[in-house]
């Protein structure tokens, strides 16, 4: 079968290898989608925590079971499935409390373990989910909308409340539109005005505002002084994540989506008079799974101007620089075997 693997920084190679047998527990799959996501753009170019290489890279998955044994999922041979990435061990600390998204032991696919970029692979039964009504491209855009998807449970966030959204790639679009979802107002800040624009006129945030054109005055001109609810960076930028806490309210939530390697520094007077809740959000648990494709399964998101570019598997090797350059246009990148 055909792979694909990031070898060192900036070096992806492809190549051909034996197919993975069933085992007992897992289902073997075969790989029909994946979905290009910032992890893999990072740990392309080298500046991804948590990641060693070589790796396949790729988590954002839509898949057809060849083969599987009995499961309470009732799964068959032929039918797409949804996949959560996140390889739990199921007996420490945090996978006890639920929290399967952030064990001690966790495996990433296409992060600490290899991934989905190649035909057939193996993945524990337990951490599959029937998706036949959906269609690939949806199936694929599930883990992504997933990140997102904790983060507003991690906030809490409800109906009337207010958001901003630091960030308009995929993951930030994705709070936005969920945000939408759920009954939120939210404001969106970026240094690319095209991405702003797209986040109003595709992801229906209520307004969007230019890192560099004083977003904190905006805000609390739109908001009457008070602020908003809630923060959440997407961005991974270490000035953006330092500078989002002036845009929350006094007794707010600052929730930390994106991820830099760097020491974070904050002002402690300004984040301790407002009785700041300083919350990071790591992957996405079932629950926020559930959540997603409850939305897709109502159309409720603009799949179609989310993914804004369709390439073949070998393709992969070459695009690479051209969508982690900071003139790409892509939101997300969707790749095919076919």
């Amino acid at each position: 079968m055909k792979y694909i693997i990031c070898q060192n920084p900036e070096q992806l190679s492809s190549g051909t290898k034996e197919k993975p047998g069933f085992e007992n527990g897992n289902a073997l799959l075969k790989v029909n989608r994946v979905g290009i996501c910032g992890t893999d753009l990072h740990a392309f170019k080298g500046n991804q925590p948590f990641f060693s290489y070589p790796r396949i890279l790729g988590h954002e998955l839509a898949a057809e079971v060849v083969e599987i044994e009995n499961n309470p999922q009732g799964l068959r041979a032929g039918d797409k499935v949804a996949i959560i990435p996140y390889v739990n061990c199921g007996s420490c600390v945090a996978c006890l409390a639920g929290k399967t998204n952030c064990c001690q032991r966790i495996q990433v696919l296409g992060v600490h373990t290899d991934g989905g970029m190649q035909e057939f692979i193996s993945i524990p039964s337990r951490l599959l989910l029937p998706a036949n009504e959906f269609d690939l491209d949806e199936i694929a855009i599930i883990e992504p909308l997933a990140i997102g998807a904790h983060a507003l449970r991690r906030a809490q966030t409800k109906a009337g409340d207010s958001i901003v959204v630091m960030g308009c790639g995929p993951i930030g679009l994705g709070i936005i539109q969920l945000a939408k979802y759920i009954g939120a107002t939210v404001f969106v800040i970026d240094v690319n005005e095209t991405r702003l624009e797209i986040a109003k006129s595709q992801f229906q945030a209520d307004h969007f505002i230019h890192a560099l054109q004083e977003p904190v005055e905006k805000i609390k001109e739109l908001t009457h002084g008070n602020l908003v609810h809630s923060v959440f960076d997407a961005t991974g930028n270490k000035q953006a994540i330092e500078n989002g806490i002036h845009y929350m309210r006094h007794g707010g939530n600052y929730i930390l989506v994106g991820l830099t390697k760097g020491e974070l520094a904050f002002h402690h007077p300004s984040i301790h008079a407002k009785e700041t809740t300083l919350m990071c959000s790591r992957n996405a648990t079932l629950e926020d799974f559930q959540f997603v494709m409850k939305v897709l399964r109502e159309k409720k998101f603009n799949t179609q101007a989310y993914i804004t570019k369709r390439v073949n598997f070998e393709s992969i090797p070459t695009g690479f620089n051209a969508w982690t350059s900071a003139d790409s246009k892509e939101i997300k990148v969707m790749t095919t075997w076919n």
